[in-house]
């Protein structure tokens, strides 16, 4: 797997939007390992706050659910997240539902 170390984890916590595309007969087992660090906002896409030892942790268990050579997960850090603005085009889908 292969990771550009964009972190610049100036305090304890860094927010991510992370996207994925995953084969369909492993996407369930990887939307469980992110719903434990994430918050599931839209069909592949998850956003929040993580530690680094949690994102390390998160990427370990993607790792090992994946397939390299078909799978791919996507980790944008948003370096300031009071820059960052959402705008929703449509219904905002509730998937708040984090409890696995």
């Amino acid at each position: 797997m292969r990771y550009t170390n964009l972190l610049r984890f100036g305090g304890d916590m860094a927010y991510f939007i992370v996207t994925y595309d995953i084969e369909e007969k492993r996407v369930n087992k990887v939307r469980k390992v992110l719903k434990k660090y994430f918050t599931w906002v839209q069909n592949s896409v998850f956003e929040g706050e993580i530690t680094e030892s949690n994102l390390e942790k998160c990427k370990t268990e993607l790792s090992k659910v994946m397939k390299k050579e078909n799978d791919s997960v996507y980790f944008y850090e948003v370096e300031n997240r009071n820059n960052l603005k959402k705008f929703i085009l449509g219904v905002e889908k509730d998937m708040t539902g984090n409890i696995l």
